[in-house]
């Protein structure tokens, strides 16, 4: 077991956090009791909260909120159990606002949740190897009706040359591009995914995204980030859009707004999962390479724990290695054959693999 963790520390590139209580106020009323708070909370954990009160005063009732949803009011100082069995993994915000004398107070604490889920190491096995556009700098790839569409950045490579962002389709077989627009040179092509026939593609740097008609590539409306942020992985699951940032932080987005609905943070045990790049959801769950490192992680949406790694670092052995190859990226899923198909910026080959526990 002691082998497995240390694979995944070195698969994923673990950088452990410690968790942090935020501080409160020197001048409230009333704190939060942390006296008895742990450095990590899982799902099968009950928070106990309270509030202590220095100057005694008489406290009519408090609210208690966790991430600004309301969980619970109680009659005088009295605490409150908050099971965490339904939460989403990360920090949780915990507030308790104090109502006494006619008067109120806010306090405020937080705590980390984390993931219980020790992730299993998949197998896989080639099925096919395909050519691929040494040309193209992937950043994002999915079918759609049997069609292989990729998205790619203009990434500078040892060489010095730099590509051309673009989005295309593909006949995976043989590597023909049969459909291809192409961005301006200042813009950085990232993730794309498909939905309700139109292609959704993010850009790097550029604070924007656009989406097109499938079947004819015609831009159809350029989008605002939210936020400022970069661009990187972005999926569906039907619904909504799911964007990653490079961060541990998968956002959920509404496909017509283009605003947040939601969020997920990605935790391998008790560790953040940073730089989540190119997804695909598959089967309820989502599939995300990490960058620079030849793995993937297989996340589950409703709370952000990673259940599964791929070791895909022996499929790099298996390219011709120009001065250009870059790291894996790339996942796009076949349902008609149940099997993944897998490249990396700059690769000339693609390989379609079987996945297997």
């Amino acid at each position: 077991m002691k082998k497995l963790n240390l694979l995944y520390i070195i698969l994923l590139g673990i950088i452990l956090t410690n968790c942090g209580n935020t501080k409160n106020g020197e001048n409230s009323i009333f704190t939060i009791d942390n006296s008895t708070f742990k450095p990590f909370y899982t799902a099968k954990d009950v928070l106990k909260v309270g509030v202590l009160n220095p100057n005694s005063k008489t406290i009519d009732s408090i609210v208690y909120f966790i991430n600004e949803i309301k969980i619970s009011t109680t009659k005088g100082n009295a605490g409150l159990d908050f099971p965490f069995n339904n939460q989403k993994l990360g920090y949780q915000n915990i507030k308790a606002l104090v109502y006494f004398g006619g008067d109120s107070s806010e306090a405020n604490a937080r705590v980390e949740l984390v993931s219980d889920v020790q992730p299993k190491l998949l197998k896989y096995t080639i099925v096919n190897t395909f050519p691929h556009d040494t040309a193209a700098y992937t950043q994002g790839l999915e079918f759609y009706r049997d069609t292989l569409f990729e998205g790619t950045g203009n990434g500078q490579g040892a060489s010095g040359k730099k590509g051309i962002s673009s989005l295309r389709k593909t006949d995976y077989r043989t590597g023909k591009i049969y459909k291809k627009v192409e961005l301006a040179e200042k813009f950085f092509g990232e993730g794309i995914t498909v939905l309700n026939n139109k292609v959704y593609q993010l850009t790097y740097k550029n604070n924007e995204g656009y989406v097109y008609n499938a079947d004819t590539f015609k831009k159809e409306k350029t989008f605002p980030y939210f936020k400022n942020m970069e661009g990187w992985g972005l999926t569906t699951d039907g619904t909504n859009l799911y964007m990653t940032d490079s961060t541990e932080n998968i956002h959920i987005l509404d496909p017509n707004t283009f605003q947040p609905i939601g969020s997920i943070f990605v935790y391998s045990l008790d560790s953040k999962i940073k730089a989540v790049n190119e997804l695909e959801w598959v089967n309820g769950k989502i599939y995300g390479n990490v960058y620079q490192k030849d793995a993937i992680a297989v996340i589950n949406p409703k709370n952000g724990a990673v259940e599964a790694i791929i070791n895909l670092a022996d499929l790099k052995k298996k390219i011709t290695q120009k001065i250009d190859t870059d790291v894996l990226n790339g996942i796009a899923y076949n349902t008609k054959t149940k099997t993944f198909f897998v490249t990396g910026k700059n690769w000339d080959k693609m390989f379609e693999i079987k996945v297997s526990e």
